[in-house]
């Protein structure tokens, strides 16, 4: 497994599976390296990681994906460790997610060390978690 930034040739790549993140959005995230690319040994694409910035100051994992055949065999664990390593080596000391309360990731974070910190309801979607973790 590699983990590596998102270039340009990963622009249509990112723009036909991301479905939650606005087109326009996804060149400047590129370029700002905030987005990473997971491929396999061969180096085929099996997913991507991106974030930004809660409050302009505080890393935000806004989506990670990876294919379902790739699932269940540590891909995420690597990913999510990965950029928190990244996190700390910027000088940020703690990092934040979400997720809805009706989908398993929350218990993905938590085993990560995330712990919750609020929640936010809206009126068309389940419940959001927000969860941090402090880098120490």
């Amino acid at each position: 497994m590699n983990i590596a930034f998102a270039n340009e040739l990963d622009y249509e790549y990112i723009k036909g599976r991301d479905h939650h993140i606005s087109e326009n959005l996804i060149s400047a995230k590129i370029k700002g390296k905030e987005i990473y690319i997971i491929r396999n040994s061969d180096g085929r694409n099996i997913g991507w990681m991106r974030y930004g910035y809660f409050w302009d100051n505080i890393p935000f994992m806004n989506m990670i994906w990876i294919d379902e055949e790739f699932r269940d065999r540590g891909v995420g664990n690597k990913v999510v460790l990965f950029w928190e390593e990244q996190m700390k080596q910027k000088g940020f000391n703690m990092v934040m997610t979400s997720t809805q309360a009706d989908e398993g990731a929350q218990h993905f974070y938590r085993k990560l060390g995330y712990q919750d910190a609020g929640c936010l309801l809206l009126n068309t979607q389940p419940l959001e978690i927000f969860l941090t973790k402090p880098l120490s």
